[in-house]
């Protein structure tokens, strides 16, 4: 979907690694909660504690989970699942990766 609908966002960023990642926290009336942000280019380890879904919106990025070896690459309209209290590398190159991470 484009976009969100009836929603609330915190107006002050997510800002991690020195501005590499900056993301808005956007809130639903059923209280679900998502990020909306962007990754500049570096290569970054991401800490989970509720399970997350990464959407890809634009760009490109290499993802690899906790406890595996190799790298997969994801694009626009791709997503990959996190679970929770885990972690994951995510690489950008060149151009920067937008994502919609769905908690939950």
């Amino acid at each position: 979907m484009p976009q969100f609908d009836n929603i609330s966002l915190v107006k002050k960023a997510n800002v991690y690694f020195d501005g590499k990642c900056v993301s808005h926290t956007v809130q639903f009336a059923d209280g679900s909660k998502k990020s909306v942000g962007v990754i500049q280019p570096s290569t970054l380890t991401f800490n989970t504690g509720a399970p997350e879904i990464m959407e890809t919106v634009a760009g490109t990025c290499r993802v690899k989970l906790a406890g595996q070896t190799e790298w997969k690459t994801y694009s626009v309209g791709q997503s990959f699942d996190v679970p929770a209290n885990s972690s994951f590398d995510i690489e950008v190159s060149g151009e920067p990766y937008h994502y919609v991470c769905h908690f939950g």
